[in-house]
């Protein structure tokens, strides 16, 4: 038998926080996420890359 579901890749991101943030926080990321056609996810996975190659 088969397995089924999404085939794995190879550079797939398998770890994962939780945060937690303000509503006004929350709200600010939803907008800019939703003017620039980004998931949340991808706002602060992109924002904390700059943030990190900054400080080095």
């Amino acid at each position: 038998m088969t397995k089924m579901g999404r085939p794995r890749k190879d550079d797939a991101k398998r770890a994962s926080i939780t945060i937690r943030m303000s509503k006004e926080t929350h709200k600010k990321l939803n907008e800019y996420a939703s003017k620039h056609e980004l998931s949340m996810t991808e706002v602060a996975l992109r924002s904390l890359e700059e943030y990190l190659s900054k400080k080095k």
